[in-house]
């Protein structure tokens, strides 16, 4: 299909003249790109990747210890796709997979000693690392992104 040149320029005019939810929309799109930047070179400078030590986190959140169902809703990811995740940190001995004590159809997913020494030894330094780029707003200002981020993350 070919486009005149008319049409082009209308399809441009289009793009460029963005109303005021896509601006934002974009802007936020692209300052989370720049924060997770900021963290995933951090997890990479120390041998990691910035997805499977959030997997780590999420764990550590529910207590060390979830089914892998949940993690993937809590992710947003499948659940064979949290398999694919998994794999790696449990041959890297940070997590480990058991049988569910109540219902040995079921698999629990648990945080090793290795896995939580390694959120210790580098969770600090990665958030100083975030909390140097937003070091940019006050907290007043902070305090005014994170409820307007949680109207937007709540329905």
């Amino acid at each position: 299909m070919d486009f005149t040149e008319e049409t082009k320029n209308e399809l441009q005019a289009y793009v460029l003249e963005l109303p005021l939810h896509t601006k934002v929309f974009f802007s936020l799109v692209e300052a989370t790109a720049r924060l997770v930047d900021v963290s995933e070179k951090y997890w990479q400078s120390k041998g990691q990747n910035g997805a499977r030590i959030r997997l780590l986190v999420e764990i550590m959140k529910e207590g060390g210890t979830i089914l892998p169902s949940m993690l993937a809703k809590k992710i947003g990811v499948t659940k064979s796709n949290i398999t694919l995740l998994l794999t790696p940190l449990e041959s890297e001995g940070l997590i480990r997979r058991a049988s569910h004590p109540q219902d040995g159809r079921k698999t629990i997913i648990s945080i090793t000693t290795e896995g939580q020494s390694l959120l210790l030894q580098h969770l600090p330094e990665n958030r100083q690392g975030i909390t140097d780029k937003m070091s940019k707003l006050s907290e007043q200002e902070l305090n005014q992104l994170f409820t307007l981020l949680k109207k937007l993350n709540h329905p």
